[in-house]
Protein backbone atom coordinates (compact mmCIF):
# COMPACT_ATOMS: atom_id res chain seq x y z
CA UNK A 1 0.00 0.00 0.00
CA UNK A 2 0.84 3.70 -1.02
CA UNK A 3 1.07 5.97 1.42
CA UNK A 4 1.10 9.85 1.52
CA UNK A 5 3.19 9.97 4.43
CA UNK A 6 5.61 7.12 6.39
CA UNK A 7 3.32 5.87 9.46
CA UNK A 8 5.23 5.33 12.66
CA UNK A 9 4.89 1.61 13.22
CA UNK A 10 5.11 0.15 16.93
CA UNK A 11 8.71 -0.59 16.68
CA UNK A 12 9.19 3.33 16.07
CA UNK A 13 7.49 4.15 18.87
CA UNK A 14 9.53 1.74 21.29
CA UNK A 15 12.84 2.85 19.62
CA UNK A 16 11.61 7.24 20.39
CA UNK A 17 10.57 5.95 24.02
CA UNK A 18 14.15 4.33 24.81
CA UNK A 19 16.01 7.32 23.07
CA UNK A 20 14.55 9.70 25.84
CA UNK A 21 14.54 7.26 28.39
CA UNK A 22 11.10 6.07 29.72
CA UNK A 23 9.32 2.77 29.20
CA UNK A 24 5.91 4.41 28.02
CA UNK A 25 4.27 7.18 26.46
CA UNK A 26 2.29 7.74 30.19
CA UNK A 27 5.44 9.06 31.62
CA UNK A 28 5.26 11.95 29.58
CA UNK A 29 2.25 13.26 31.32
CA UNK A 30 3.46 12.26 34.78
CA UNK A 31 3.25 15.76 36.03
CA UNK A 32 -0.46 16.06 35.33
CA UNK A 33 -2.12 15.28 38.50
CA UNK A 34 -4.52 11.81 38.55
CA UNK A 35 -7.43 14.31 39.58
CA UNK A 36 -7.35 16.32 36.45
CA UNK A 37 -6.64 13.53 34.05
CA UNK A 38 -9.61 12.82 31.38
CA UNK A 39 -10.00 9.56 31.72
CA UNK A 40 -12.88 8.34 29.79
CA UNK A 41 -13.25 8.01 25.98
CA UNK A 42 -13.47 11.15 23.67
CA UNK A 43 -16.86 11.57 22.21
CA UNK A 44 -15.39 11.82 18.44
CA UNK A 45 -15.42 9.45 15.55
CA UNK A 46 -13.85 6.55 15.12
CA UNK A 47 -10.44 7.07 12.87
CA UNK A 48 -11.15 6.00 9.23
CA UNK A 49 -8.73 4.89 7.15
CA UNK A 50 -7.21 7.18 4.35
CA UNK A 51 -9.90 6.00 1.35
CA UNK A 52 -12.77 6.34 3.62
CA UNK A 53 -11.50 9.38 4.96
CA UNK A 54 -10.89 11.24 1.27
CA UNK A 55 -14.23 9.81 0.46
CA UNK A 56 -16.36 11.30 3.62
CA UNK A 57 -14.02 14.86 2.99
CA UNK A 58 -15.19 15.15 -0.73
CA UNK A 59 -18.63 14.36 0.29
CA UNK A 60 -18.91 17.37 2.64
CA UNK A 61 -16.86 19.73 0.34
CA UNK A 62 -19.56 18.99 -2.16
CA UNK A 63 -22.41 20.11 -0.13
CA UNK A 64 -20.72 23.84 -0.57
CA UNK A 65 -22.12 26.01 -3.18
CA UNK A 66 -19.19 27.34 -5.38
CA UNK A 67 -18.71 28.70 -9.34
CA UNK A 68 -17.98 25.47 -10.61
CA UNK A 69 -21.69 24.03 -9.60
CA UNK A 70 -23.22 27.14 -10.15
CA UNK A 71 -23.82 30.63 -11.60
CA UNK A 72 -22.69 33.51 -9.77
CA UNK A 73 -23.66 37.18 -10.09
CA UNK A 74 -22.26 38.05 -6.31
CA UNK A 75 -19.57 40.70 -5.93
CA UNK A 76 -18.94 43.14 -3.17
CA UNK A 77 -15.57 42.69 -3.42
CA UNK A 78 -14.98 38.76 -4.09
CA UNK A 79 -15.75 38.33 -8.06
CA UNK A 80 -15.76 35.41 -10.68
CA UNK A 81 -13.38 36.34 -13.55
CA UNK A 82 -11.05 35.02 -16.08
CA UNK A 83 -8.18 33.33 -15.04
CA UNK A 84 -5.40 32.70 -17.74
CA UNK A 85 -4.07 29.24 -17.59
CA UNK A 86 -0.86 30.41 -17.72
CA UNK A 87 -1.20 31.76 -13.79
CA UNK A 88 -1.32 28.64 -12.24
CA UNK A 89 1.43 27.24 -14.46
CA UNK A 90 3.42 29.78 -13.47
CA UNK A 91 2.61 29.88 -9.28
CA UNK A 92 3.19 26.64 -9.00
CA UNK A 93 6.65 26.58 -9.82
CA UNK A 94 8.78 26.03 -6.55
CA UNK A 95 10.79 28.51 -6.60
CA UNK A 96 7.81 30.45 -6.18
CA UNK A 97 5.25 28.77 -4.86
CA UNK A 98 7.51 28.27 -1.45
CA UNK A 99 9.86 31.44 -1.53
CA UNK A 100 9.39 33.95 1.47
CA UNK A 101 10.87 37.70 1.74
CA UNK A 102 13.79 38.16 -0.51
CA UNK A 103 16.33 39.30 2.37
CA UNK A 104 19.02 37.56 -0.23
CA UNK A 105 18.87 39.56 -3.62
CA UNK A 106 22.10 37.30 -4.50
CA UNK A 107 19.67 34.13 -4.56
CA UNK A 108 16.24 36.03 -5.09
CA UNK A 109 16.31 37.24 -8.72
CA UNK A 110 13.77 35.89 -9.99
CA UNK A 111 10.92 36.66 -6.70
CA UNK A 112 12.63 40.37 -6.20
CA UNK A 113 11.64 41.00 -10.06
CA UNK A 114 8.59 39.48 -10.15
CA UNK A 115 7.64 42.07 -7.12
CA UNK A 116 9.03 44.82 -9.35
CA UNK A 117 6.89 44.07 -11.82
CA UNK A 118 3.85 44.11 -9.69
CA UNK A 119 4.71 47.45 -8.38
CA UNK A 120 5.36 48.84 -11.90
CA UNK A 121 1.80 47.76 -13.24
CA UNK A 122 0.08 48.98 -10.10
CA UNK A 123 1.72 52.43 -10.90
CA UNK A 124 0.66 52.63 -14.41
CA UNK A 125 -2.82 51.51 -13.38
CA UNK A 126 -3.36 54.28 -10.68
CA UNK A 127 -1.60 56.58 -11.78
CA UNK A 128 1.02 57.10 -8.95
CA UNK A 129 4.81 57.15 -8.65
CA UNK A 130 5.26 54.51 -6.03
CA UNK A 131 4.02 51.69 -5.10
CA UNK A 132 4.42 48.62 -2.30
CA UNK A 133 5.36 45.03 -2.66
CA UNK A 134 2.12 44.11 -1.67
CA UNK A 135 -0.50 43.86 1.42
CA UNK A 136 -3.13 41.52 2.60
CA UNK A 137 -5.56 42.85 1.31
CA UNK A 138 -7.25 46.17 0.11
CA UNK A 139 -9.52 46.47 3.72
CA UNK A 140 -5.89 46.13 5.84
CA UNK A 141 -4.02 48.54 2.57
CA UNK A 142 -6.96 51.27 3.42
CA UNK A 143 -6.84 51.16 7.19
CA UNK A 144 -3.13 51.58 6.73
CA UNK A 145 -3.78 54.27 4.56
CA UNK A 146 -5.83 56.44 7.34
CA UNK A 147 -3.01 55.61 9.80
CA UNK A 148 -0.35 57.47 7.19
CA UNK A 149 -2.60 60.61 6.79
CA UNK A 150 -2.83 60.94 10.37
CA UNK A 151 0.32 60.57 11.26
CA UNK A 152 1.68 62.71 8.34
CA UNK A 153 -0.43 65.88 8.42
CA UNK A 154 -0.52 65.21 12.75
CA UNK A 155 -3.98 65.45 12.71
CA UNK A 156 -6.78 63.15 14.16
CA UNK A 157 -10.13 63.35 12.40
CA UNK A 158 -10.58 61.48 9.40
CA UNK A 159 -13.55 61.42 7.23
CA UNK A 160 -15.01 57.95 5.55
CA UNK A 161 -17.46 57.64 2.83
CA UNK A 162 -20.49 56.06 3.64
CA UNK A 163 -20.46 54.45 0.24
CA UNK A 164 -17.04 52.47 0.85
CA UNK A 165 -17.19 48.27 1.52
CA UNK A 166 -18.17 48.73 5.06
CA UNK A 167 -16.54 45.62 5.91
CA UNK A 168 -12.91 47.95 5.19
CA UNK A 169 -14.88 50.45 7.71
CA UNK A 170 -14.75 47.95 10.14
CA UNK A 171 -10.96 47.34 9.51
CA UNK A 172 -10.43 51.15 9.95
CA UNK A 173 -12.25 51.62 12.84
CA UNK A 174 -9.81 48.66 14.48
CA UNK A 175 -7.46 50.34 12.94
CA UNK A 176 -8.03 53.55 14.11
CA UNK A 177 -8.68 52.64 18.21
CA UNK A 178 -4.88 52.45 18.97
CA UNK A 179 -3.52 56.11 17.13
CA UNK A 180 -6.69 57.43 19.18
CA UNK A 181 -8.51 58.35 15.10
CA UNK A 182 -11.60 60.45 15.47
CA UNK A 183 -13.19 58.25 12.47
CA UNK A 184 -16.23 60.78 10.78
CA UNK A 185 -18.88 59.01 8.58
CA UNK A 186 -19.95 61.00 5.83
CA UNK A 187 -23.61 59.38 4.54
CA UNK A 188 -24.34 58.50 0.70
CA UNK A 189 -26.95 60.09 -1.05
CA UNK A 190 -28.07 58.66 -4.74
CA UNK A 191 -25.29 55.90 -4.24
CA UNK A 192 -22.73 58.12 -3.92
CA UNK A 193 -20.71 59.88 -1.45
CA UNK A 194 -22.86 63.45 0.03
CA UNK A 195 -20.73 65.84 -1.38
CA UNK A 196 -22.81 68.53 0.80
CA UNK A 197 -21.86 66.91 4.14
CA UNK A 198 -18.37 66.22 3.29
CA UNK A 199 -18.34 70.20 2.61
CA UNK A 200 -19.73 70.46 6.04
CA UNK A 201 -17.51 67.87 7.60
CA UNK A 202 -14.00 69.31 5.69
CA UNK A 203 -12.20 71.49 8.10
CA UNK A 204 -8.33 72.21 9.07
CA UNK A 205 -8.40 69.02 11.35
CA UNK A 206 -9.50 66.46 8.28
CA UNK A 207 -5.86 64.19 7.97
CA UNK A 208 -7.61 62.88 4.91
CA UNK A 209 -10.78 61.90 3.29
CA UNK A 210 -11.34 58.49 2.32
CA UNK A 211 -13.71 57.34 -0.88
CA UNK A 212 -14.26 54.20 -3.03
CA UNK A 213 -13.83 54.22 -6.60
CA UNK A 214 -15.97 52.40 -8.34
CA UNK A 215 -17.69 52.57 -4.63
CA UNK A 216 -19.68 49.52 -2.91
CA UNK A 217 -22.91 50.20 -5.06
CA UNK A 218 -21.01 50.00 -8.10
CA UNK A 219 -21.77 53.63 -8.96
CA UNK A 220 -18.51 55.82 -10.19
CA UNK A 221 -18.11 58.24 -7.39
CA UNK A 222 -17.21 61.87 -8.93
CA UNK A 223 -13.52 62.38 -8.03
CA UNK A 224 -12.72 65.91 -9.87
CA UNK A 225 -15.36 67.18 -7.52
CA UNK A 226 -14.13 65.90 -4.45
CA UNK A 227 -10.59 66.42 -4.99
CA UNK A 228 -11.16 70.16 -5.88
CA UNK A 229 -13.12 69.81 -1.95
CA UNK A 230 -10.05 68.42 -0.50
CA UNK A 231 -7.82 70.97 -2.18
CA UNK A 232 -8.96 74.14 0.10
CA UNK A 233 -7.22 72.39 3.02
CA UNK A 234 -3.77 72.12 3.85
CA UNK A 235 -2.29 69.12 4.06
CA UNK A 236 -5.47 67.29 3.88
CA UNK A 237 -5.25 63.91 1.40
CA UNK A 238 -7.30 61.96 -0.20
CA UNK A 239 -7.16 58.20 0.06
CA UNK A 240 -9.03 56.43 -3.03
CA UNK A 241 -9.65 52.60 -2.57
CA UNK A 242 -10.11 50.80 -6.05
CA UNK A 243 -10.76 47.95 -8.19
CA UNK A 244 -7.76 47.63 -10.38
CA UNK A 245 -9.80 46.65 -12.98
CA UNK A 246 -12.10 49.38 -13.32
CA UNK A 247 -9.10 50.88 -14.15
CA UNK A 248 -8.73 49.66 -17.50
CA UNK A 249 -11.32 51.83 -18.92
CA UNK A 250 -12.09 54.72 -15.91
CA UNK A 251 -9.74 57.67 -15.90
CA UNK A 252 -7.13 56.86 -12.61
CA UNK A 253 -7.35 58.36 -9.34
CA UNK A 254 -3.81 59.67 -9.65
CA UNK A 255 -4.94 62.11 -12.30
CA UNK A 256 -7.45 63.35 -10.25
CA UNK A 257 -4.65 64.64 -7.33
CA UNK A 258 -4.92 61.67 -5.01
CA UNK A 259 -2.49 61.42 -2.29
CA UNK A 260 -3.08 57.46 -1.45
CA UNK A 261 -4.50 54.93 -3.82
CA UNK A 262 -4.95 51.53 -2.31
CA UNK A 263 -7.06 48.46 -3.58
CA UNK A 264 -7.34 44.62 -3.78
CA UNK A 265 -5.91 42.39 -7.11
CA UNK A 266 -8.26 39.54 -6.42
CA UNK A 267 -9.89 40.50 -9.93
CA UNK A 268 -6.69 39.66 -11.53
CA UNK A 269 -5.93 35.61 -11.59
CA UNK A 270 -6.85 35.44 -8.28
CA UNK A 271 -9.67 32.87 -7.80
CA UNK A 272 -13.10 33.78 -5.37
CA UNK A 273 -11.95 30.63 -2.89
CA UNK A 274 -14.27 31.35 -0.55
CA UNK A 275 -13.29 34.87 0.80
CA UNK A 276 -9.32 34.85 0.44
CA UNK A 277 -6.22 34.90 0.58
CA UNK A 278 -6.31 38.01 -1.52
CA UNK A 279 -3.87 40.76 -2.45
CA UNK A 280 -3.65 44.48 -1.08
CA UNK A 281 -1.92 47.26 -2.64
CA UNK A 282 -0.93 50.27 -1.88
CA UNK A 283 0.36 53.24 -4.39
CA UNK A 284 1.10 56.64 -3.57
CA UNK A 285 3.97 59.30 -4.96
CA UNK A 286 7.50 59.87 -3.87
CA UNK A 287 6.60 62.34 -1.22
CA UNK A 288 5.94 59.82 1.06
CA UNK A 289 7.79 56.70 0.02
CA UNK A 290 9.26 56.41 2.98
CA UNK A 291 6.51 56.39 4.97
CA UNK A 292 5.02 53.51 3.14
CA UNK A 293 4.69 50.45 4.80
CA UNK A 294 5.81 47.16 4.18
CA UNK A 295 8.50 47.34 1.90
CA UNK A 296 9.83 48.16 -1.88
CA UNK A 297 11.82 46.47 -4.39
CA UNK A 298 13.97 48.52 -6.53
CA UNK A 299 16.43 47.92 -9.97
CA UNK A 300 19.67 48.37 -9.79
CA UNK A 301 22.91 47.24 -10.97
CA UNK A 302 25.51 44.75 -10.09
CA UNK A 303 29.43 45.71 -9.87
CA UNK A 304 29.38 44.26 -13.51
CA UNK A 305 26.48 47.24 -14.74
CA UNK A 306 24.02 43.87 -15.05
CA UNK A 307 20.40 44.83 -14.20
CA UNK A 308 19.45 43.90 -10.43
CA UNK A 309 17.03 43.67 -7.89
CA UNK A 310 17.23 44.70 -4.03
CA UNK A 311 14.81 45.34 -1.49
CA UNK A 312 14.82 49.25 -1.51
CA UNK A 313 12.64 50.29 1.44
CA UNK A 314 11.32 48.61 4.18
CA UNK A 315 10.86 51.73 6.47
CA UNK A 316 8.44 51.21 8.61
CA UNK A 317 8.84 47.67 9.37
CA UNK A 318 8.74 46.52 13.47
CA UNK A 319 11.78 44.69 13.00
CA UNK A 320 14.16 47.80 11.96
CA UNK A 321 11.67 50.76 13.58
CA UNK A 322 10.88 49.30 16.38
CA UNK A 323 9.10 51.72 18.63
CA UNK A 324 8.68 54.51 16.11
CA UNK A 325 7.31 52.05 13.64
CA UNK A 326 3.86 53.68 12.66
CA UNK A 327 2.63 49.95 11.06
CA UNK A 328 2.97 46.42 11.99
CA UNK A 329 3.11 45.24 7.92
CA UNK A 330 6.01 42.95 8.07
CA UNK A 331 4.97 41.04 5.12
CA UNK A 332 3.57 41.01 1.76
CA UNK A 333 1.62 38.41 -0.80
CA UNK A 334 4.01 37.64 -2.66
CA UNK A 335 2.33 34.26 -4.25
CA UNK A 336 -0.42 36.09 -5.20
CA UNK A 337 1.03 39.43 -6.32
CA UNK A 338 2.82 37.51 -9.16
CA UNK A 339 -0.87 35.41 -9.99
CA UNK A 340 -1.95 38.93 -10.55
CA UNK A 341 1.03 40.35 -12.48
CA UNK A 342 0.84 37.08 -14.87
CA UNK A 343 -2.45 37.48 -15.38
CA UNK A 344 -1.78 41.36 -16.35
CA UNK A 345 0.99 40.85 -18.22
CA UNK A 346 -1.25 37.52 -20.04
CA UNK A 347 -3.78 40.03 -20.76
CA UNK A 348 -1.99 43.27 -21.52
CA UNK A 349 -2.91 46.88 -22.07
CA UNK A 350 -5.63 45.85 -24.53
CA UNK A 351 -6.56 43.24 -23.19
CA UNK A 352 -7.43 44.97 -19.87
CA UNK A 353 -8.99 47.45 -21.72
CA UNK A 354 -11.03 44.78 -23.51
CA UNK A 355 -12.10 43.53 -19.83
CA UNK A 356 -12.98 46.51 -18.22
CA UNK A 357 -15.46 46.93 -21.40
CA UNK A 358 -16.99 43.62 -21.52
CA UNK A 359 -17.64 43.78 -17.63
CA UNK A 360 -19.52 47.52 -18.10
CA UNK A 361 -21.21 45.89 -21.36
CA UNK A 362 -22.70 43.08 -19.86
CA UNK A 363 -23.67 44.54 -16.74
CA UNK A 364 -25.60 47.15 -18.72
CA UNK A 365 -27.26 44.48 -20.40
CA UNK A 366 -28.09 42.71 -17.30
CA UNK A 367 -29.71 45.76 -16.13
CA UNK A 368 -31.92 46.51 -18.96
CA UNK A 369 -33.02 42.84 -18.42
CA UNK A 370 -33.78 43.43 -15.01
CA UNK A 371 -35.46 46.39 -15.49
CA UNK A 372 -37.76 44.81 -18.38
CA UNK A 373 -38.40 41.92 -16.03
CA UNK A 374 -39.95 44.69 -13.46
CA UNK A 375 -37.26 45.16 -10.66
CA UNK A 376 -36.22 48.70 -9.77
CA UNK A 377 -33.01 49.83 -9.97
CA UNK A 378 -31.84 51.64 -7.23
CA UNK A 379 -29.82 54.75 -8.54
CA UNK A 380 -29.26 56.18 -11.81
CA UNK A 381 -25.49 57.20 -11.84
CA UNK A 382 -22.86 55.81 -14.05
CA UNK A 383 -21.47 52.48 -12.56
CA UNK A 384 -18.98 50.12 -13.66
CA UNK A 385 -20.05 45.98 -13.05
CA UNK A 386 -22.03 46.20 -10.01
CA UNK A 387 -25.87 47.79 -9.21
CA UNK A 388 -28.42 47.83 -6.82
CA UNK A 389 -32.08 45.97 -7.46
CA UNK A 390 -35.05 46.31 -5.43
CA UNK A 391 -36.95 42.73 -4.44
CA UNK A 392 -39.80 42.24 -3.44
CA UNK A 393 -38.98 39.40 -1.18
CA UNK A 394 -36.17 38.41 1.92
CA UNK A 395 -33.20 38.48 -0.70
CA UNK A 396 -31.67 35.65 1.66
CA UNK A 397 -34.70 33.39 0.82
CA UNK A 398 -34.65 34.29 -2.97
CA UNK A 399 -30.58 33.54 -2.70
CA UNK A 400 -31.43 29.98 -1.23
CA UNK A 401 -33.88 29.36 -4.16
CA UNK A 402 -31.49 30.65 -6.62
CA UNK A 403 -29.27 28.24 -5.03
CA UNK A 404 -31.54 25.48 -5.96
CA UNK A 405 -31.65 26.28 -9.50
CA UNK A 406 -27.84 26.81 -10.12
CA UNK A 407 -27.45 30.46 -9.46
CA UNK A 408 -25.61 32.41 -6.68
CA UNK A 409 -27.23 35.68 -6.10
CA UNK A 410 -26.21 38.85 -5.37
CA UNK A 411 -25.11 40.03 -2.01
CA UNK A 412 -28.41 40.92 0.69
CA UNK A 413 -27.61 44.82 1.30
CA UNK A 414 -29.52 44.35 4.24
CA UNK A 415 -27.06 42.05 5.99
CA UNK A 416 -25.00 44.95 6.02
CA UNK A 417 -28.00 48.12 6.80
CA UNK A 418 -30.89 46.82 8.38
CA UNK A 419 -32.68 50.07 6.36
CA UNK A 420 -31.47 48.39 3.05
CA UNK A 421 -34.68 45.73 3.37
CA UNK A 422 -35.08 43.63 -0.07
CA UNK A 423 -31.97 45.42 -1.42
CA UNK A 424 -30.17 42.95 -3.78
CA UNK A 425 -26.05 44.10 -4.71
CA UNK A 426 -25.69 42.37 -8.48
CA UNK A 427 -22.49 42.07 -10.01
CA UNK A 428 -22.05 40.98 -13.75
CA UNK A 429 -18.65 40.03 -14.65
CA UNK A 430 -16.36 39.40 -18.44
CA UNK A 431 -17.40 35.71 -17.68
CA UNK A 432 -20.96 35.78 -17.77
CA UNK A 433 -22.68 34.60 -20.94
CA UNK A 434 -25.73 36.28 -22.09
CA UNK A 435 -28.04 32.92 -22.15
CA UNK A 436 -26.83 33.10 -18.16
CA UNK A 437 -27.88 36.38 -17.62
CA UNK A 438 -31.52 35.67 -19.68
CA UNK A 439 -31.67 32.40 -17.29
CA UNK A 440 -31.18 34.64 -14.06
CA UNK A 441 -33.33 37.17 -14.27
CA UNK A 442 -35.83 34.46 -15.45
CA UNK A 443 -35.72 32.54 -12.17
CA UNK A 444 -35.35 35.71 -10.13
CA UNK A 445 -37.99 36.87 -11.81
CA UNK A 446 -40.01 33.75 -10.95
CA UNK A 447 -38.69 33.92 -7.65
CA UNK A 448 -39.63 37.49 -6.89
CA UNK A 449 -43.36 37.12 -7.93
Amino acid sequence: MSFRYLPMTEQDKQEMLHTIGIDSTEELFQDIPENVRYKERLNIKEAKNESQLKKELKDLSEQNVNLKTHTSFLGAGVYDHYIPSVVDHVISRSEFYTAYTPYQPEVSQGELQAIFEFQTMICELTGMEVANSSMYDGGTALAEAVNLSAGQTKKKKVIVSGAIHPESLDVIKTYAKGPGLDIVEVDSKDGITDLDQLKEELDEDTAGVVVQYTNFFGQIEPLKEIQSLVDGFRKTMLIVSTNPLALGYLTPPGEFGADIVVGDTQVFGIPAQFGGPHCGFFATNKKLMRKVPGRLVGQTVDEEGKRGFVLTLQAREQHIRRDKATSNICSNQALNALGSSVAMSALGKQGLKEMAVMNMQKARYAKRRLEEAGFAVRYKGPFFNEFVIECKRNVSDINRELAERGFIGGLNLENMDSSRKNQMLVAVTEVRTKEEVDQFVKELGDING
